[in-house]
């Protein structure tokens, strides 16, 4: 017997669902397309266990009748394309005919549906791929699908399945897509008997503040441009929307919820000198291109597309979101100086920005807070002729509303008052999540924080750690909390774009700490801490460079960004060539 051999059906089959269904967010994206084929104007979703459990999708189409039901879960049955001509203009969101077919072949299914004009539905059930007759069912109109047990067949892919809680955050993405792809539409999700979603048909600036939050509604910019054969519909955010993380980005085509890189880079091309690198700002963009020009086909759960002339389409993405924004770029200032010619160093001298050598090691009054003691105890330390050097907290300055200076023995000391309460912030968190938690302060009008669903899911997982550091937090309606007391070294006000920064970061950052606590720890901190551009009075300077020295590690941020820098009398002497 030859080596080569013809895999048998099942096997194509189990082979062809890993490349169309990775997880239950799969079976809800594969089953709403269909049902928006079908001409479904109201989709309803329900899973149980994050879609672990069950998936069930139910939608007024047009539904099948008895002879196409069973049909339509065989490999390459479909109804949207009858030849290979096709493939060129597709106009449809499926069209291979494979999804049904790997769904049933590693999941069990159940599907009910009424062709239009009949008087009765029928029901089949799949199992391990293998087809039941189909039987009289009851159901009004459209199609009912049930898919429970998914990977029951390959259990080593179903080790592979996350928890309850992420996978459903998976599903919520995925229904997201559609319902701002079509507003048009009526969806409802429903997830283990608590409705999320309940959408109406509506406009898409309208679908946006449901979705999201309705503050949305008033930081977002519509966006109305035409280059023929091309078209570009949809809203872009202010800076108001700008989130640390991607996620709110939402490139659309045809229909069709799309990942590219160029048209998105063509997005923020065009945020270019309004963001900073790292910062993703908030789109939902529908580009109409000829089914011609573009090939759908490139990827099998087809989230990926070729455009025939991408270049062009590229510009006309940037000019429409550039046009949108147009108020934004014409209210930036002009900072920009005529430039001077700066005599160069001399040769052979090199830059020393040592950091001094403070010693903190006996600073007991430092180390238990208070400024007057600390200063009895920096007059008294440098009343010693040590071989450490001394800050002076009576020489204390702030520069430009952003940087603490003051003088020692050596030189001058410049410290960044931001990255140093981060680093006092970072210490005090990480202390309160492993051991100690700490107070909370009152907030006089308690805030209500409203979340879309998945961030709100991502704020149950940080609920804990939160309450460590000092928030004090009660579920208040659908995905909503209400904010009763903060941290006590954290500003009131801001409590909401805090929470949705500890979010964006958990998600984006997470994984590049040692462990979560010490991200959520260096998340809160720098969210937290005071700004550039914060005035500080020097009373508060004073006890900032008190705690700063009184931390483990005063002279880097968690991120490890320097705190401190140290300008000595022979650099400054260098600088104005007195040496």
């Amino acid at each position: 017997m030859g080596k080569i051999r013809i895999l048998a059906d099942d096997t194509k089959n189990k082979i062809a669902a890993g490349e169309v269904v990775e997880r239950p967010a799969s079976i809800v994206k594969e089953l709403i397309e269909n049902s928006i084929d079908a001409g479904a104007t109201e989709i309803e979703v329900t899973v149980t266990g994050g879609g672990n459990g069950t998936v069930h999708v139910i939608d007024n189409g047009q539904g099948l009748d008895k002879e196409d039901l069973g049909l339509a879960f065989d490999r390459y049955a479909t109804s949207k394309i009858t030849s290979a001509e096709d493939l060129q203009r597709i106009s449809t969101l499926g069209f291979r005919g494979e999804a049904l077919a790997s769904i049933a072949s590693v999941a069990k299914v159940k599907a009910v549906s009424i062709a239009n004009g009949r008087e009765g539905g029928h029901e089949i059930v799949i199992t391990d791929g293998r087809l039941s007759e189909p039987v009289p069912a009851s159901i009004e109109k459209g199609t009912s699908i049930t898919v429970s047990d998914l990977f029951f067949s390959v259990p080593a892919r179903r080790k592979f399945l996350k928890s309850p809680r992420v996978e459903f955050r998976h599903v919520i993405q995925t229904v997201r897509r559609f319902v701002l792809a079509y507003p048009n539409l009526a969806f409802r999700l429903i997830s283990d008997g608590k409705e999320i979603l309940n959408l109406q048909p509506d406009t898409l600036e309208a679908r946006i503040g449901s979705v999201f939050d309705p503050t949305y509604m008033e930081n977002i910019l519509s966006v109305a441009y035409d280059k023929e054969p091309y078209g570009l519909r949809g809203f872009v955010g202010n800076l108001n929307l700008v989130r640390k993380r991607r996620g709110e980005q939402f490139l659309i085509m045809n229909g069709r919820y799309i990942v590219d890189r160029l048209m998105s880079s063509a997005v923020y091309s065009a945020y270019q000198s309004l963001i900073s690198r790292g910062e993703f700002p908030f789109f939902v963009l529908n580009i109409t291109v000829p089914p011609e020009q573009v090939d759908v086909n490139v990827h099998p759960v087809k989230s990926e597309v070729r455009f025939r002339d991408e270049w062009r389409v590229y510009h006309v993405v940037k000019s429409a979101v550039t046009e949108a924004l147009t108020d934004i770029l014409q209210t930036i200032p002009d900072f920009s100086m005529p430039e001077r010619p700066i005599a160069p160093e001399k040769t052979g001298q090199q830059r020393d920005l040592k950091l001094p050598r403070f010693d903190v090691s006996t600073k007991p009054a430092a180390r238990a807070g208070g400024v007057e003691r600390a200063k009895e105890y920096v007059r008294s330390f440098a009343a010693r002729e040590s071989e450490h050097e001394a800050l002076d907290l009576e020489l204390i300055w702030q520069v430009h509303n952003k940087y603490i200076v003051s003088e020692i023995r050596s030189g001058i000391v410049i410290i960044d008052q931001h990255v140093a309460h981060e680093r006092v912030l970072f210490e005090q968190a990480l202390t309160a999540i492993e051991s100690s938690p700490m107070p909370s302060q009152t907030l006089l009008f308690p805030e209500v924080v409203e979340l879309p669903p998945d961030d709100y899911s991502v704020l149950m997982d940080l609920f804990l750690y939160l309450e460590k550091i000092g928030f004090r937090m009660k579920e208040f309606g659908e995905n909503a909390v209400l904010v009763e007391g903060v941290p006590p070294d954290m500003g009131w006000g801001n409590e909401k774009h805090i929470i949705k920064d500890l979010i964006d970061d958990y998600q984006a950052r997470g994984k590049n700490y040692a462990s979560y606590q010490e991200g959520i720890a260096a998340s809160f901190a720098c969210h937290a801490a005071i700004k550039a551009g914060d005035r500080l009075t020097k009373e508060e300077m004073q006890t900032l460079v008190d705690r700063l020295f009184a931390t483990k590690h005063p002279y880097y941020c968690p991120h490890g960004r320097p705190i401190i820098v140290n300008l000595t009398l022979d650099e400054l002497d260098r600088r104005f060539e007195r040496s």
